[in-house]
């Protein structure tokens, strides 16, 4: 089962009143009156936020915020879990921010994991180390702290991979990707979230024969190491497909499936995104996959039923499919939900063929018309609802349905201000956290946590 152990497990089994689905062939967990988010895009990393009780719409004086609690800069969106939250940002000590694709901009400072208490905002410890950078886009990490049991990954934007305790923050075990392997920092730094299944820890690493790295998640030893492709910036994901478990990777050559014990390649489909931006993780339900990246590249995948396989159904155009950059895509019921980087709105798509449904500026900024596109919004559905958390570039969170007929919007509100900068307009590009009947949205300043306990 790909949910990560953890302490309250206990809890989980408790509470649960139905082993639910999640969409596709992700396997999920019970719905609860309260669950963890113990890393990307949730315990079970398919943007599914699984608790009971939770608001129906946002009123028009939003919602009520719990506490603000100053931070450093990052993309990293926090993890909760056993009532903490883990918040890895960057202490800037020298340099200058400029985001420039092509440009390395060089700083000085310290990446550091906060951990508060999830009901108060207090700090309960911290853990940094100096980090001089040389990456696009310096702000500081991207990839989301994962927790597991009493211990949490971090991968810092040039590859700092670090196992900590969760109860002070001693260090386990370390490794620098680049040290260790030999390997190039991508120009916009390590953003693949570490994914922990079983006793392994995976994480694209990039080179000659470690394109993705399994590590012992105890000692930080290398269980094994597979392909030869560039790390790219998506995740590795476990799927459950053809009657086997499957870890894919999007990397910058294609979609393919690694056996997650050994890394023996099950298939590939051949996908080459721009500029080797590989970034939103592919999407499973129904036993279909689909895949997406910046420009025109998109492709819906058909899994085989009884043995590992892949075969893709349709490919992308530049006016159809979605083409989503740094936001993954949802994908429920047929239909594909996602920002575009062509056009900055959200579009849902048929996923049979391809065709786009609708398309609305709404959920990024109303009625905006860009010379510069890359609109970005973070979708997670509640439970099997057709109910959607959406938090905006513009530092909005949204409550909506969607559905294949349109977006009926349930109410939004400004929680944090866009601080930094894309395209020459304010941005926040966060993934928040939902847990404990709370959302948990950071910025470049600040996290705050909003109350979502239907009263």
């Amino acid at each position: 089962m790909p949910k990560m152990i953890r302490a309250s497990l206990t809890r989980w089994l408790l509470t649960s009143t139905a082993c639910v689905l999640a969409t596709g062939c992700l396997l999920g967990t019970a719905s609860s009156d309260a669950d963890d988010w113990s890393g990307w895009m949730g315990d079970n990393r398919d943007g599914v936020y699984r608790e009971t009780g939770i608001v129906q719409e946002i009123p028009s004086d939003g919602l009520p915020v719990k506490w603000r609690v100053p931070v450093g800069a990052g993309y990293a969106g926090p993890a909760v879990a056993d009532g903490k939250v883990y918040l890895f940002d960057y202490q800037m000590e020298g340099g200058k921010i400029v985001n420039s694709p092509n440009l390395r901009g060089e700083l000085k400072g310290k990446e550091r994991l906060l951990v508060l208490d999830a009901q108060s905002g207090k700090e309960l410890w911290s853990y940094s180390y100096e980090r001089p950078y040389s990456i696009s886009y310096p702000a500081g990490p991207r990839a989301t702290p994962t927790v597991d049991g009493d211990r949490v990954y971090l991968l810092g934007a040039e590859g700092d991979l670090t196992c900590l305790n969760t109860s002070k923050g001693d260090v386990i075990w370390q490794r620098n990707l680049p040290k260790s392997f030999g390997a190039e920092v991508p120009i916009w730094g390590y953003s693949a979230h570490p994914l922990v299944d079983g006793d392994l820890l995976y994480t694209m690493v990039g080179g000659a024969g470690q394109g993705v790295v399994a590590f012992d998640k105890r000692t930080g030893k290398t269980a094994w190491k597979a392909l030869d492709v560039p790390a790219g910036y998506c995740p590795p994901q476990i799927i459950e497909a053809g009657g086997t478990r499957q870890l894919v990777v999007f990397h910058p050559q294609g979609v393919q499936s690694l056996d997650p014990a050994t890394g023996d390649s099950h298939w590939l489909i051949p996908m080459k995104p721009s500029y080797e931006m590989s970034i939103a993780q592919p999407m499973v339900s129904g036993g279909r996959m689909y895949a997406s990246s910046i420009h025109s590249e998109a492709m819906m995948a058909d899994l085989g039923t009884d043995q590992p396989t892949a075969k893709a159904i349709w490919h992308g155009e530049t006016k159809n499919a979605v083409h989503c950059s740094n936001a993954p895509p949802m994908f429920v019921d047929g239909v594909v939900y996602g920002t575009d980087c062509l056009t900055g709105k959200l579009i849902a798509v048929d996923g049979d063929n391809g065709d786009r449904l609708w398309e609305t500026f709404e959920a990024t900024k109303p009625d905006e018309k860009r010379m510069i596109k890359h609109g970005t919004a973070f979708l997670t559905r509640i439970g099997d609802s057709k109910r959607y958390l959406l938090f905006s570039e513009t530092g909005e969170l949204i409550i909506a349905d969607l559905t294949a007929d349109g977006m009926k919007q349930l109410g939004r509100m400004q929680v944090v201000e866009p601080t930094n900068e894309a395209f020459g307009r304010p941005v926040v590009w966060s993934h928040p956290a939902y847990a404990e009947h709370t959302a948990f949205i950071r910025n470049d300043k600040e996290i705050v946590a909003v109350d979502l306990q239907q009263k």
